[in-house]
């Protein structure tokens, strides 16, 4: 099956030797997320900022691949702070209705440029 690399301005450019995501078939598999403005690929402060921005990245990914948020069917998000948890899922509301993706919340030790998120998803276009 092809691979197509999914690419959009509208989301922070790649740090690495990877892309923002690909798409195989009707599956797009979304590269992690981190709070980069796409403008200045400078990290936001703080933890609700931060949030929204990896939601507004993986949103205008998503749409680059034809889909929206909604068509995310699994969702990991990884968080220095498990203490941010309650702030995620609160904003992840403002996102997403029901019914809402599979999702895990991982906490880990350190994320690319001390972010204090990040996201990434596989999506099903139908």
């Amino acid at each position: 099956m092809p691979r197509e690399i999914i690419s959009t301005d509208r989301a922070p450019a790649a740090i690495g030797t990877y892309s923002q995501a690909v798409k195989c078939g009707s599956t797009v598999y979304l590269s992690g997320q981190i709070p980069l403005d796409p403008a200045t690929m400078q990290l936001v402060e703080g933890i609700e900022a931060q949030v929204r921005r990896v939601f507004d990245n993986l949103q205008a990914v998503c749409e680059a691949a034809g889909g929206s948020l909604a068509d995310i069917a699994k969702l990991n998000i990884f968080l220095t702070d498990l203490g941010h948890f309650a702030k995620v899922n609160e904003i992840m509301a403002e996102y997403f209705t029901q019914p809402y993706p599979a999702r895990a919340a991982i906490g880990v030790a350190a994320l690319p440029r001390a972010a204090l998120v990040e996201m990434d998803g596989i999506v099903e276009l139908g």
